[in-house]
């Protein structure tokens, strides 16, 4: 499954939304920086605690345990075991699936 990456459309960081946040609302630079760090450890941390995050409009964040599987090694094609693991799922809100795909519809 390939991932979809616009070579148009940078990358959104950290820094980047908190100066969004302090050209929206005013607090101070240092201030957004750090409630946007604040977000997101919260974030992290409750994921490694195991629950689940749901965001009203935005969407959810869940866990998933996948079991062990066989895999390949591409180059060799050598059969190697592919550990279980929990890995991060997110489902975009259906208000965020609407933007985006307003969004979509504009650029076309």
């Amino acid at each position: 499954m390939a991932k979809y990456v616009d070579k148009e459309l940078p990358s959104l960081t950290k820094a980047q939304i908190a100066e969004e946040i302090h050209q929206r609302i005013g607090l101070s630079k240092k201030e957004c920086l750090e409630i946007v760090h604040g977000f997101f450890t919260v974030l992290a941390d409750s994921l490694e605690e195991g629950y689940a995050i749901r965001i009203s409009g935005f969407g959810n964040f869940t866990l998933h345990d996948k079991g062990p599987r066989p895999g390949r090694n591409p180059r060799t094609l050598e059969e190697v075991p592919i550990e279980a693991r929990r890995v991060v799922v997110f489902h975009a809100g259906q208000k965020l699936r609407k933007r985006v795909d307003g969004y979509a519809a504009k650029r076309k």
